[in-house]
C-alpha cells in the first residue's frame, strides 16, 4: 500500500507538472508575440517624434504635449466582455460586443476632438510656454483625424486578442511601422512639412493598420464563427460596454495622469533643466520595459476571461500562477539589470556629466520601480479579466493620489531630495498599487465571479446562440448565487 501510495504521488506530481508546463506554453503564446504588437504600435505614435527632434526643439516639446493626450483605456473593457463571451462559446456576441465599443469610441473621439481644437487655450490656462501652447494647439488639431483609426484599432486589438489570434497583429503592426517610417521621413525632412507631416503619416499608417487587420477579420476562416451581422443587438451591448469602460479608462488614465504630474513637478524644481531631462530618462526606460509586462497583463486577461466565461474558475486561477511565475522571473532580473546598471545607463542618452552622473544616482529608484510596476501590469490584466474594474479604478486613485503625490512633494520638496524625491514617491504609488491588487486578487471568490460572468452573458437581454447553455443550466447558476 505505500508503494501504491508513493508511485500515486509521483503521478499527481507528474501530471501537475505537465500541467503547468502545458499553461506557461498557453501564457508565452499569447505574450511574447503580444511584446512586439504592443511596442510596434507605440513606435508607430512615438517614432516621429525622435525625427522631430532633428527639426527643432518647439516642434518636438509641442508635439510630446499633444500625443500625451490619445489614450483609449475605455476599449480595455472588450478583454473582459469579449473574453467571456468567447469563453462561453457565444461567439457572435463577441463581434456584435466590438461594435457597440466602436460606436462609443467614435462618439468619444468627436468629444476628444473638440478638446483638441481647445488644446492651446487649455496648455495656456495651465500656465505652459505661449510658443509651445500655439504649436502643440495647431499640432493637436492635426492629430484629429488619427484618432479615429486608433479608435478602432484598439478595438479590433482586443477582438482579435481575446481569441488568441495574436500573430496578424503582428505582422500587421510590423507592415505599418515599417510603411510609416519613410513615409514619415518624407513629410518631415524632404517635404517640409514639420508637425504636420508627422500628424499625417500618424493618420495614413494607422488607417493602414487598419484596414490590414479589417482585411484578416472579413476574410479569415480564423474569425468565421465571431463574425457578426450589424443589428439592433450592437445597441443591447452597449450598455454592458459602458458600465465597464469608464473604470477601465480610470483605471489607465487615473495612473497615466500622476505620472505627467511628477513630470510637471520637476520643472519648479532648483535646475529644472537637469531634473525634467532626468526624469525623461527615467520615464522613457520605464516605460519602453512596461510593454512587457503589459503583455503578460494581456495574456492573463485573455486566458483568464475565457476560462472565467467557460465557468472554469480553476483554470482560470492555473493562469494566474503560470502568469505570475513567468513575469516575476522577468521582472525581477530587468529591475536588477537596470538598477545596478547606472554607471554605464546615463551614455545612452546623454554625454552630459551630470545627466549621467544623476542617472547613475537614479537607477536603484529605477530599478524598484521597475519591478513594482510589473507587478502591477500583471495584476492589472488579471483584474481585467476577471472584471473588477471599478475596484481597480478606486485602488489606482488610492495609490497614486493618496499615496504617490503626497510622498513625492514631501521627498521632493520638504527634504530636499529633488528629482529622486518625486521618483520615490512614484516607488511608493506603485508599491501599494501592488500590494492593493495583490490582496484583491488573493481574496476573489473565484467560483462566484464565474458564475456572475456567465450570468452577464447569458442574459435574457440578448439572443443565446444554440451552442449556449440550457435554461435550466441558468436557473441551476442563479441558485449557486
Amino acid at each position: 500500500m505505500e508503494v501504491e501510495t508513493l508511485v500515486a504521488k509521483r503521478n499527481a506530481a507528474a501530471a501537475r507538472k505537465i500541467a503547468f508546463t502545458a499553461e506557461v506554453n498557453r501564457v508565452n503564446w499569447i505574450a511574447l508575440p503580444m511584446i512586439v504588437v504592443t511596442v510596434s504600435q507605440f513606435l508607430l505614435r512615438v517614432s516621429p517624434m525622435f525625427m522631430l527632434g532633428h527639426v527643432d526643439q518647439l516642434s518636438l516639446s509641442s508635439a510630446s504635449i499633444a500625443t500625451s493626450l490619445c489614450n483609449f483605456g475605455m476599449a480595455s473593457a472588450l478583454e473582459t466582455l469579449c473574453g467571456q463571451a468567447y469563453g462561453a462559446k457565444q461567439y457572435k456576441r463577441v463581434g456584435t460586443l466590438t461594435y457597440g465599443a466602436m460606436l462609443w469610441l467614435f462618439m468619444v473621439c468627436i468629444v476628444l476632438s473638440l478638446v483638441f481644437i481647445l488644446t492651446e487655450n487649455l496648455l495656456l490656462v495651465m500656465g505652459q510656454d505661449p510658443s509651445i501652447s500655439a504649436a502643440a494647439g495647431k499640432f493637436a488639431i492635426q492629430l484629429i483625424p488619427t484618432l479615429f483609426p486608433y479608435a478602432f484599432l484598439q478595438c479590433i486589438v482586443r477582438y482579435l486578442q481575446i481569441q488568441s489570434l495574436i500573430f496578424p497583429m503582428v505582422w500587421s503592426s510590423l507592415a505599418s511601422l515599417c510603411f510609416q517610417l519613410p513615409l514619415c521621413w518624407a513629410f518631415i525632412f524632404r517635404f517640409h512639412l514639420g508637425n504636420s507631416g508627422a500628424a499625417i503619416s500618424i493618420a495614413i499608417s494607422s488607417w493602414f493598420n487598419v484596414l490590414l487587420l479589417v482585411l484578416y477579420v472579413m476574410y479569415s476562416p480564423a474569425c468565421q464563427e465571431t463574425r457578426a451581422p450589424l443589428s439592433w443587438d450592437v445597441l443591447v451591448t452597449m450598455k454592458d460596454f459602458f458600465h465597464l469602460a469608464i473604470p477601465s479608462a480610470a483605471m489607465v488614465c487615473l495612473e497615466w495622469w500622476s505620472f505627467e504630474l511628477i513630470l510637471l513637478l520637476s520643472g519648479v524644481l532648483p535646475n529644472p533643466q537637469l531634473e525634467t531631462s532626468v526624469l525623461s530618462i527615467c520615464f522613457t526606460i520605464s516605460y519602453l520595459h512596461y510593454h512587457v509586462p503589459y503583455s503578460f497583463g494581456s495574456a492573463a486577461s485573455t486566458l483568464i476571461s475565457n476560462e472565467m466565461g467557460a465557468g472554469n474558475p480553476d483554470a482560470a486561477r492555473a493562469t494566474l500562477h503560470a502568469v505570475l511565475a513567468l513575469s516575476i522571473t522577468e521582472f525581477l532580473a530587468a529591475g536588477f539589470a537596470i538598477g545596478s546598471s547606472g554607471r554605464v545607463l546615463g551614455y545612452a542618452f546623454s554625454a552630459d556629466k551630470q545627466v549621467i552622473s544623476y542617472v547613475k544616482k537614479m537607477a536603484p529608484f529605477l530599478g524598484m520601480s521597475i519591478v513594482m510596476d510589473g507587478i502591477q501590469a500583471v495584476l492589472s490584466g488579471v483584474v481585467r479579466g476577471i472584471g473588477l474594474q471599478h475596484i481597480g479604478a478606486y485602488v489606482n486613485a488610492g495609490a497614486y493620489y493618496l499615496v504617490c503625490i503626497p510622498v513625492a512633494l514631501l521627498f521632493g520638496f520638504l527634504v530636499h531630495l529633488k528629482g529622486v524625491g518625486l521618483w520615490s514617491g512614484l516607488v511608493a504609488g506603485a508599491t501599494v498599487q501592488s500590494i492593493a491588487l495583490s490582496l484583491l486578487t488573493a481574496s476573489t471568490n473565484w467560483e462566484k465571479k464565474a458564475i456572475e460572468a456567465r450570468q452577464r452573458i447569458f442574459s435574457e437581454e440578448f439572443p443565446v446562440e444554440n451552442d449556449g447553455i440550457l435554461k435550466h443550466e441558468k436557473e441551476k447558476l442563479v441558485e449557486r448565487l
